[in-house]
């Protein structure tokens, strides 16, 4: 669990981008293309998507080689251009850590442009930038539209959220399972920290290419970034329809064939509202149809109501995934 200390100017600090950033998007697509969960709903495209990676993307398998991405690519500007200058603009000492941190326990040394870029060299971040814009062209060009639809859609009801309920349940509602205690903001991820936040505010970010836990960027004299999934939870395509098997969106409806993905972990009414991007209360419509047909079912722990996909469910999904 991360905490996020708030003050009070913090709270007055809060901003929801006003429009997707191209790199940001880019890093939660390549980080869910290496993931090896959630094979039935995003393996088809990840196997796509690594067939049609052209060359020049490379450096960025060079620039990420574990686990460990440099913080540095965190950029959330609203073009490539400018996102590219914001990385160069990075202090050299920060490249310098972050490229030691990220091959800190690699075996091979580090290729030829990564030792440059370390060394501060003019023009080491060239290969970076052409590998960006590579990879942007082939996993995000023909959806970006519809990205920057769903971020509108995201960005309309975060606003209504603030104006009708307050700052404090915007954030929650931002990050489903997150909790505001006072002033403190707990959030469920794999790590464990305290971040203070000290006055610098917070930066929040949907992502329509990632459907993990929230990922944060904390640098030196930036906002704090908290972005988090949001859109319909499957891969997009150009047509604006999320690539589940069209013959098992034409009998069960989009809505419903995303929700039977998703069902493949456990998500309360709520979690799934999010994801899917409608109300609980559709949400809730739609997994009573898939309860009734025997595609999912339903247990109450508590106050949360949680779904799962049944056998029969998970057959059907198997069979059009």
């Amino acid at each position: 669990m991360i905490r996020i200390h708030f003050t009070a100017a913090d709270f007055a600090r809060v901003r929801f981008a006003p429009r997707p950033a191209p790199l940001q998007e880019l890093n939660a697509a390549l980080m869910t293309m290496t993931r090896p969960d959630d094979e039935a709903l995003f393996g088809r495209w990840r196997r796509r998507l690594l067939r049609s990676l052209p060359g020049a993307a490379l450096p960025l398998r060079d620039l990420v080689p574990g686990a460990v991405a440099p913080r540095f690519l965190d950029v959330f500007s609203d073009t490539l251009a400018e996102g590219g200058e914001v990385m160069r603009d990075t202090r050299p000492e920060l490249v310098r850590s972050e490229l030691q941190r990220a091959y800190a326990e690699q075996p091979s040394p580090a290729p030829a442009w990564i030792r440059a870029l370390h060394r501060g060299e003019s023009g080491a971040w060239e290969p970076l930038r052409r590998a960006q814009h590579a990879a942007f062209e082939t996993a995000l060009r023909l959806v970006w539209s519809l990205v920057q639809d769903l971020h509108r859609a995201e960005f309309t009801r975060h606003a209504l959220t603030v104006a009708e309920h307050g700052v404090g349940v915007a954030l929650t509602a931002f990050a489903p399972g997150s909790q505001l205690r006072d002033e403190v903001w707990e959030l469920a991820t794999p790590v464990v920290q305290d971040i203070t936040l000290g006055g610098r505010g917070v930066l929040l970010m949907p992502t329509f290419h990632w459907t993990g836990h929230p990922l944060l960027s904390d640098l030196p004299g930036r906002p704090l970034a908290v972005t988090c999934p949001a859109g319909p939870g499957l891969p997009l395509t150009a047509d604006g329809v999320p690539g589940a098997d069209q013959a098992l969106a034409a009998v069960l409806g989009r809505t419903r064939a995303a929700m039977l993905f998703l069902l493949a972990e456990e998500h309360t009414t709520s979690g799934l509202a999010g994801r899917l991007a409608v109300s609980n209360a559709t949400a809730s419509a739609h997994a009573a149809a898939l309860r009734g047909a025997g595609l999912i079912a339903t247990v109450r722990a508590g106050r949360s109501v949680l779904h799962r996909r049944t056998d029969l469910g998970s057959l059907l999904a198997r069979r059009h995934g």
